[in-house]
C-alpha cells in the first residue's frame, strides 16, 4: 500500500484488493486504485460497482478503472474483481480509503475535565469538549469540538463523539461505537404518574443507557435512560438520524432502525431487526428476531420473530397488500354497488307490483 504525498490517502493495485478480498481477478492486477466512486461520478484510478444486469447500460461513460462485479455478468471490458455480493464488497473497499475528520491526539486548551477523568492512550478531546468528572474514555476514541459526557461516564476504544454530541451521566459505551452531532444518550425517559387531580407527577428516572460494541448512533437520533436498570442497545445495530428510542427499551444485536421511527417504553426488540422510516412501535411489547416493519407502519402488538408487517395498524405484508387491492378499486366497487342498490330496487317494486 502507498501513500499520496499530499493528501496522504492510501493506495492500493487492484491485485491486492483481490488478495485482500479473497477474490477472481480479471485484468492488470498492477492497476492503482485511489479511491472508489458510483458508475456516474467515478474517476480514473477509482473502483466502482455493478450490481444488475440493468446497470450496465450506464458503463458506457463511466470512467472507474475497475469494477466490482457479480459472476452472472462475465466479462463487461473492464478491469473486474469477480465478487458475490458487490455492495457488500464496494463497502468493504470504501472503508479502506475512509478517513475520520481531523482531530490531533492530546486534549485542546479549550476543553473542560473535571476531577478523576481517565484518558486512554492516543486520544484526542476537541475544543469546548466537556467530560464530567469520574468519567473513562477508551484509547483511540476522538470526542469532537463541542461533545459533552457527563460524570461517571464509561466510554470504549475506538469510538468517534462527533460535534455536539451528548453523553449523559452514567451511560456506558462499547468500542467502536459512533456517535454522530446532536444525538442524546441518556436524557430523561417519559415516566409520569397521574394524581386525583390529573396533574402529571414526574417519575425520576434513574437508569443508565448502556450502547454496546460497533453500534452507530444518527445525528439528533435520542435514546432515553430507563426508569431503573438500563435502556439496552445490543451489539452491531445501526440507529439513523431523528429515531427515538424510549426508556428500557432493549434492541436486539445488528438490527437497523431507520429514520424518525420511534420505540416506545420497555419494548423489547429481537436481533437482525429492521424498522423502517417513520415506523412507530407502542411500548411494553416484543418484537422477534428478523422481523421487518415497513414505513410508516404502526406497531401496537407484539410480532412473532420472522414477520414482515406492512401498515397502520401494522399487518402481516400479504393482508395488508390485499386490502390495499381492494382500496383501489373502491370507487369502483362503489359505482357497482350503487347499480345493484338501483336494480334490487326495481325488482322489489316489481314484485310489489305482482303481488298487489
Amino acid at each position: 500500500m502507498e501513500q499520496t504525498a499530499i493528501s496522504q490517502s492510501p493506495i492500493f493495485t487492484l491485485g491486492e484488493l483481490a488478495e485482500w478480498l479473497g477474490t477472481e481477478l480479471k485484468g492488470d492486477p498492477g492497476i492503482r486504485i485511489t479511491g472508489v466512486g458510483s458508475l456516474e461520478d467515478a474517476r480514473p484510478g477509482d473502483i466502482s460497482f455493478v450490481v444488475k444486469p440493468r446497470h450496465t447500460s450506464r458503463l458506457c461513460d463511466c470512467k472507474a478503472s475497475a469494477l466490482l462485479i457479480p459472476p452472472a455478468l462475465g466479462d463487461l471490458g473492464f478491469p473486474a474483481l469477480i465478487v458475490p455480493n458487490p455492495y457488500l464488497a464496494v463497502a468493504r473497499v470504501a472503508q479502506l480509503f475512509d478517513r475520520p475528520p481531523t482531530l490531533a491526539s492530546g486534549v485542546h486548551l479549550t476543553a473542560v475535565l473535571e476531577e478523576d477523568v481517565q484518558l486512554g492512550e492516543d486520544v484526542a478531546v476537541g475544543a469546548l469538549a466537556y467530560i464530567g468528572s469520574s468519567s473513562s474514555v477508551g484509547a483511540r476514541t476522538r470526542v469532537y469540538g463541542g461533545a459533552l459526557i457527563g460524570r461517571d461516564v464509561l466510554i470504549g476504544e475506538d469510538c468517534l463523539l462527533y460535534p455536539g454530541a451528548v453523553i449523559m451521566d452514567g451511560c456506558r459505551l462499547g468500542n467502536r461505537v459512533i456517535v454522530h452531532s446532536g444525538a442524546v444518550i441518556g436524557a430523561d425517559g417519559f415516566g409520569f404518574a397521574q394524581d386525583e387531580a390529573g396533574r402529571h407527577v414526574k417519575i425520576p428516572q434513574r437508569g443508565i443507557v448502556q450502547i454496546d460494541d460497533d453500534v452507530e448512533i444518527g445525528a439528533n437520533a435520542t435514546i432515553d435512560r430507563a426508569t431503573f436498570g438500563r435502556t439496552w442497545i445490543q451489539r452491531g445495530t445501526k440507529i439513523d438520524n431523528l429515531v427515538m428510542i424510549g426508556h428500557n427499551v432493549v434492541v436486539g444485536e445488528h438490527s437497523l432502525i431507520v429514520a424518525q421511527a420511534g420505540v416506545a417504553g420497555s419494548t423489547q426488540i429481537g436481533r437482525h431487526v429492521i424498522l423502517a422510516a417513520q415506523a412507530g412501535i407502542s411500548g411494553q411489547l416484543e418484537i422477534g428476531d428478523r422481523v421487518r416493519v415497513g414505513a410508516k407502519s404502526g406497531v401496537a402488538q407484539s410480532i412473532e420473530a420472522g414477520r414482515d408487517m406492512m401498515g397502520l395498524p401494522a399487518l402481516p405484508n400479504r393482508d395488508f397488500f390485499k386490502i390495499w387491492a381492494l382500496l383501489k378499486r373502491l370507487p369502483e366497487m362503489n359505482k357497482e354497488l350503487k347499480e345493484l342498490r338501483a336494480n334490487v330496487a326495481e325488482l322489489q317494486a316489481a314484485l310489489k307490483d305482482k303481488t298487489a
